[in-house]
């Protein structure tokens, strides 16, 4: 909210409540009347990758300027959607119960429902960066009764099977993961002394953003890194273990399917030894698939795998920017005219059409 209002932007911040207690920040770039559009971020993020940038550069307030009503959703567990009705979530492990299958059924559905109540619109057009998709997929396959509240879904960085995900750090997470299960919940929360420790020394300002790069990517050319503290300021926003734990899963298993807790615990959740896979072809409501060479946790091969499964892929855009990496669509120099201007084609075509 503090970055919105530092460039004169109206805002606010509202507090939704979901069916199973949690209580999730949503910021709102107030446009009121105009059609809604919600926005919902990867892991380890918040709400404010949309507008971490200039407002020349951000989607967030590009949609604002061009009369959208934008609202921006945070996953629970993260720093503005710490809370619980009756959970404390820094002694109550029952808090952190939860993986991006939950993120999708419930804070999406809570978020969707409340964005059209407050709005008096019938359908929001929905944009989703990386786990944003992926939460995404789950709801609308597991309740497609939401197909019908979307006008059109952007996947930015989507991620559904992670097969070929190739990113360095994959080994570190995949031994860390295995060694803290059920002893660390709390992944990475937001943390001042991570934030003041990357700045202590010049050397140790290149060693974060070395890490920045193993993870997402590099891309010096399209991202202004002068922002890296700003960034830095904000991510990571914290998540649960569990959620990187899924896509772990993911990975070795090569499927899109729930979370696996084992043969006996699976015959008690799913009535059946192996997860479920998701029914993707539920998912109907028209989807933009927008996807790069250079993206260490989306690549294009299961990118073609995730349209191969869903019924209404609209566009298909595998940027020919070489360098383009996991966020350059989010926080690059040039994304607003090379990314986002088809973006907005495509939410004014499928409005009208949904008014129709």
């Amino acid at each position: 909210a503090q970055l919105i209002k530092r460039y004169k932007y109206p805002v606010e911040t509202h507090h939704v409540i979901t069916t199973d207690g949690y209580i999730l920040g949503v910021h709102r770039i107030v446009n009121s009347g105009k059609p809604p559009v919600l926005l919902m971020h990867g892991l380890l993020d918040s709400s404010a990758t949309w507008i971490l940038t200039r407002p020349e550069a951000a989607l967030g307030y590009y949609l604002y300027d061009k009369g959208y009503d934008v609202w921006m959703g945070n996953a629970r567990g993260n720093r503005y959607s710490r809370n619980h009705t009756f959970l404390n979530p820094n002694t109550d492990l029952s808090y952190w119960r939860f993986s991006w299958h939950e993120i999708g059924l419930y804070d999406l559905s809570a978020m969707i429902d409340y964005v059209l109540a407050k709005t008096n619109f019938k359908k929001l057009t929905y944009f989703g960066h990386s786990q944003g998709t992926t939460a995404f997929w789950v709801l609308c396959s597991l309740k497609p009764e939401y197909n019908n509240k979307i006008s059109f879904m952007h996947a930015l960085g989507p991620v559904a099977f992670t097969a070929n995900m190739r990113t360095s750090l994959l080994g570190i997470a995949q031994t860390f993961t295995k060694i803290s299960k059920n002893k660390i919940y709390e992944l990475l929360p937001h943390n001042y002394y991570l934030f003041n420790l990357c700045f202590t020394s010049r050397m140790m300002e290149t060693a974060c953003l070395e890490i920045a790069h193993q993870l997402l990517g590099r891309d010096e050319q399209n991202i202004n890194y002068t922002f890296f503290p700003i960034i830095l300021g904000h991510i990571p926003a914290g998540c649960n273990l569990k959620q990187l734990d899924h896509y772990l899963q993911l990975i070795e298993s090569k499927r899109f399917c729930r979370y696996d807790y084992g043969f006996e615990r699976n015959l008690k959740y799913y009535g059946q030894r192996t997860p479920p896979d998701y029914p993707l072809q539920n998912v109907t409501v028209p989807v933009g698939l927008y996807y790069t060479y250079n993206d260490e946790l989306s690549s294009e091969v299961d990118v073609k795998n995730l349209a191969a499964h869903l019924p209404n892929v609209v566009e298909d855009s595998l940027y020919p920017y070489k360098k383009w990496n996991h966020v350059t669509m989010l926080w690059g120099t040039n994304a607003i005219k090379l990314a986002h201007k088809r973006m907005l084609e495509l939410t004014k075509e499928f409005l009208s059409k949904s008014e129709k």
